[in-house]
């Protein structure tokens, strides 16, 4: 562990302070020197939305007169139109790092995208790592390698219109929803190619299969080959890392995100989305001379921002409304709670787990996580000094003087329930095939729409719906179903949709908040 150099990551929903406490801890770095050796902290952004130019409201942007002269990197200088992803970042994020301690300076790893934090601290877990990013904008095909034993031999087996699709794969995942031939045409390229990896996913959920599909091209090794490569190494985190988690009870957190969308929309979030769907293209004119809008991937760039979808539609439609305006402010602050859940859910299903598990090996002490209760800091600012700054202060300096630190789950009595969590495997290997999605021969009422349910709990729910036992029985009776295709008539929702819309990455989670 000594060898490992220190980094401090703050993680958490939005709407919480991380920002402010990251700029906090770099101030008091500043103060005291001489009790830990350090002489100042630099603010590395992990919110993959702040990473690109411009747009400050549409990505809730820390203003610069807020900064207290702290610096902040890895924000505010990607293109808009360009694609940022894990590994790129993690490169950047690693010379960052670097560049900090070589300066004497703490790394403070800062942002909502815990999924960043979490392949930073443990390496070895990317499908393709930092090192093999050399290039970041050129195009999957660019860089692809010749397929290696197993997957040559499975593309030798696949069908001449998949092997060209594998030579041609598009650059953006398809709309299920708009064009569910291409969805499903892309699904069966990676069932064909790797069905373990192919069972994992749902068949709407384009950016997940194409990303597969982008990765064997890439590494030239299926997928669930690579999975078992990664399993076979042991977690051993890249940095002596104290991760504090500013967390706040969903009520409450449910208030201030929907102040902030009141704020968002004062300080230019309209003119913003206005200048975001300029850059992805002016709106066509059909033989109508009806204005429509040109496609808009919201997969993409700073346009997977949340505030973009909702108010780019409200904007679009031909004759907006001030009902139509109040439910795009409605979508927004639904959008920005739902984010916030899965932001918990990362956290708590994921990052939690594989700390623990990294416990296991001889770093067991290299990574240690803090829940800070932020629940009544906003209607009471002397508790964000008391139970915040000061707390998160004092875990700083212990930890850069290496003294021991307190058992995380005495902080309060939130701490102790929010990171009491189930043992959950963080083999990836394991995981692959926990998440398994199998098809509904009795609900699939059009072959072209496949009903695909998650094995387990899931799917004992699904079974045992009114539709699909209606629809059960009228296969076993030999009879040919007569509903609506999935999706389309009410009753079948229950069944087609309780996946929800893979292809939006703003769905709702169906859990509840927290777990």
């Amino acid at each position: 562990m000594a060898s490992l150099l220190p980094v401090i990551a703050i993680c958490g929903t939005t709407g919480v302070g991380k920002s402010k406490l990251a700029i906090e801890l770099a101030l008091k770095l500043s103060e005291k020197s001489d009790c830990h050796g350090w002489k100042g902290g630099v603010v590395i952004n992990a919110d993959a939305m702040q990473a690109y130019k411009g747009f400050n409201t549409i990505t809730n942007k820390v203003p610069l007169g807020e900064r207290a002269g702290v610096d902040h990197v890895l924000m505010d200088f990607k293109e808009p139109t360009e694609q940022y992803v894990v590994g790129q970042w993690i490169h950047d994020a690693t010379r960052a790092i670097s560049d900090a301690h070589g300066s004497e300076k703490v790394p403070i790893v800062v942002g909502g995208t815990a999924y960043w934090i979490q392949h930073l601290v443990f390496p070895g877990r990317l499908a393709v790592e930092p090192e093999q990013v050399s290039c970041p904008d050129s195009s999957p095909s660019a860089g692809s390698k010749r397929p290696l034993d197993g997957l040559s031999s499975a593309l030798s087996q696949a069908t001449t219109d998949l092997r060209e699709l594998f030579d041609a794969l598009p650059e953006a995942p398809p709309s299920a929803a708009d064009n569910p031939s291409a969805a499903l045409a892309l699904y069966n390229l990676l069932q064909a190619l790797d069905p373990p990896v192919a069972a994992r996913w749902h068949w709407r959920d384009t950016r997940k299969v194409l990303r597969n599909l982008d990765i064997m091209k890439e590494s030239g090794k299926k997928v669930s080959e690579i999975l078992q490569e990664q399993s076979a190494v042991a977690l051993s985190p890249r940095y002596d890392t104290l991760c504090l988690w500013l967390y706040a009870e969903p009520t409450e957190l449910r208030r201030r995100l929907n102040t902030r969308a009141d704020e968002m929309l004062c300080n230019g979030l309209l003119d913003e989305v206005r200048e975001l769907t300029r850059l992805q293209g002016s709106p066509n004119q059909d033989s109508s001379d009806t204005m429509a809008p040109s496609p808009i991937n919201f997969t993409h760039g700073v346009f997977q921002s949340i505030g973009f979808r909702e108010f780019h539609q409200y904007l679009a439609d031909p004759s907006p409304s001030e009902t139509k305006y109040q439910v795009a402010i409605q979508n927004l602050k639904t959008a920005n709670y739902q984010y916030a859940k899965r932001q918990v859910s990362w956290i708590r299903n994921k990052l939690l787990p594989t700390i623990r598990a990294s416990k296991s090996s001889e770093e067991s002490k290299a990574v240690e996580i803090y829940l800070l209760d932020a629940t009544d800091t906003d209607s009471e600012p002397r508790q964000w000094t008391s139970e915040i700054r000061d707390v998160a202060n004092s875990l700083m300096e212990a930890f850069l003087r290496r003294d021991s630190l307190p058992d995380p789950l005495t902080l309060s009595s939130v701490a102790q329930r929010m990171l009491s969590v189930p043992t959950k495997a963080t083999d990836p290997t394991a995981v692959l095939l926990a998440r398994r999605k199998i098809l509904c021969p009795a609900c699939t009422v059009d072959e072209t729409l496949p009903v695909m349910i998650e094995e387990g709990p899931e799917w004992e729910r699904h079974a045992r719906t009114k539709v699909h036992k209606r629809l059960a029985a009228k296969k076993a009776e030999g009879r040919k179903p007569v509903d609506t295709p999935p999706g389309k008539g009410k009753g079948d929702r229950t069944c087609g949709d309780l996946i929800g819309n893979a292809d939006d990455p703003t769905a709702s989670l169906n859990a509840p908040f927290g777990t």
